[in-house]
């Protein structure tokens, strides 16, 4: 099967969209950007391709009817034992990264206590790993960093005190092997890991032997489908480190403007709100970009920003929304620069505002400062289309909405569940159209990339 690939690489996330001959979103995939931008764009394109099989998955299933009405039940528990297999597996790497690193630092004759003790902290991790992939857990990320780091430190601070170690043994310990095990990547293991994940889904749903086969027939089916690589665009803030040739570069004003445009043809005005910086776009009927402005010099505004505010209130980025919706007072917030929002969140917090009024206030400003970038590069037309991770905090989108209806009237917003998705839609919409309409192939890639290698 031929697929074509998009890969967004934003300062904090890096995204990957599949889609197939007919345009179709076959899968999806994310990560956290990391220090390494080449490894980033890999895991993403992994986990989309992953994301590209379960979809398949689906559809195989559907038209075998095997599952009887428990197809979405099934494939949901396939999902969460999937990662959990993935998740076991980089749990053990990163014990023997902490217990090779333990060995190669001056912890004197406290090294055997410390091995002892992440020898027992990692066993307690592996215990609770299943409680981590339940049906109904919560969880603040999917990241194995974060997964793993926030467990870690929770268990590690009880399993030194009754080693005898001190705590931030095991933290400098822990420091030192994450990087190096998050930065790998687990290409080969993915279909050992489904079909582990397929076993082990039987069990819990205790599926009966007949159904089993005809269930894991057109399973196996869809692994033994290749996945052709056809053509792979790349775009975002790190685009200039993407293992690519330029010629498979774009700009990410293009990539979001034909992006939003893919999912809603009637896109007329853009606003992307990312982790670094902000986008305003304007396309024509046919999602080419006519104009733009952005902030490309600060991250005022962006999710940079609200991540230093989560910071400051000790609580988790995706809070901030919900907490804000709970206000029911106006506070102007002067400043959103990040350098001063930590003064100025403290100053209102000793004045006896109240955390929800402050926090909705933010998400004002922040937006204010959206406005008078859409108003530099032409205002808004309708359709208007708001993408970018800050689109999925409903705070934000209130007070956008609100703003939008102030300035510019009744106008339709588009907003889609996956918008945080759009700039790697468009790469791999430019992808497609490489291949079906310039005649681009799979063989004048490989020639394009020998090149760019000499």
């Amino acid at each position: 099967m031929r697929t074509f690939i998009g890969i967004d690489l934003g300062s904090t996330t890096t995204k990957a969209v599949v889609i197939d001959e007919a345009r179709n979103v076959l899968g999806r995939g994310i990560t956290n950007s990391r220090s390494n931008y080449d490894t980033a764009a890999a895991i993403a394109k992994q986990e989309a391709l992953v994301n590209a099989r379960f979809h398949l998955f689906r559809e195989a299933l559907s038209r075998s009817g095997a599952l009887n009405g428990a197809l979405e039940d099934f494939l949901a528990q396939l999902e969460r034992d999937f990662r959990l297999e993935q998740f076991l597996e980089q749990l053990g790497d990163l014990e023997a990264t902490c217990l090779r690193n333990a060995e190669g630092t001056r912890f004197g004759e406290a090294a055997k206590g410390v091995a002892l003790a992440l020898e027992k902290l990692f066993a307690l991790l592996k215990a609770e790993a299943p409680e981590q992939f339940a049906p109904g857990a919560k969880r603040k990320s999917d990241f194995f960093r974060d997964i793993a780091g926030s467990r870690y430190l929770a268990v590690g601070e009880q399993v030194a005190k009754d080693a005898g170690v001190r705590y931030d043994m095991l933290l400098n310990v822990f420091d030192r092997s994450i990087i190096e095990v998050e930065n790998r990547v687990y290409g080969e293991s993915i279909k050992r890991h489904l079909l582990a994940a397929l076993d082990r889904s039987f069990g819990f749903l205790k599926t009966a032997p007949a159904t089993r086969d005809a269930v894991r027939a057109p399973i196996q089916g869809m692994l033994d489908t290749a996945l052709e690589e056809t053509y792979v665009v790349g775009t975002g803030y790190g685009r200039a480190r993407l293992p690519f040739s330029k010629e498979h570069v774009r700009s990410e004003i293009l990539c979001h403007g034909l992006g939003a445009h893919v999912m809603f043809p009637h896109t007329a005005t853009v606003l992307d709100i990312g982790g670094q910086d902000t986008k305003a776009i304007q396309v024509d009927p046919k999602g080419i970009v006519e104009s733009f402005q952005m902030n490309d010099r600060c991250a005022a505004g962006c999710g940079r920003y609200l991540g230093y505010i989560a910071d400051e209130m000790n609580m988790g980025l995706h809070e901030l929304g919900p907490l804000a919706m709970k206000s029911t007072k106006t506070v102007r917030i002067n400043s959103t620069c990040t350098v001063f929002a930590g003064a100025e969140l403290r100053d209102r917090l000793s004045l006896g505002e109240k955390r929800e009024d402050i926090m909705a206030g933010l998400h004002r400003a922040i937006i204010l400062r959206a406005m008078s970038i859409l108003a530099r590069s032409g205002g808004i037309r309708d359709q208007f289309t708001f993408t970018g991770g800050v689109a999925k905090n409903e705070a934000a989108v209130k007070a956008l909405m609100e703003l939008v209806r102030e300035n510019y009237g009744e106008v339709t917003l588009n907003i889609n569940p996956d918008s945080i998705y759009t700039g790697a839609l468009g790469g791999a919409t430019f992808a497609w159209r490489a291949v079906t309409e310039e005649g681009k192939t799979a063989e004048k890639r490989e020639e394009t990339r020998e090149k760019a290698a000499q």
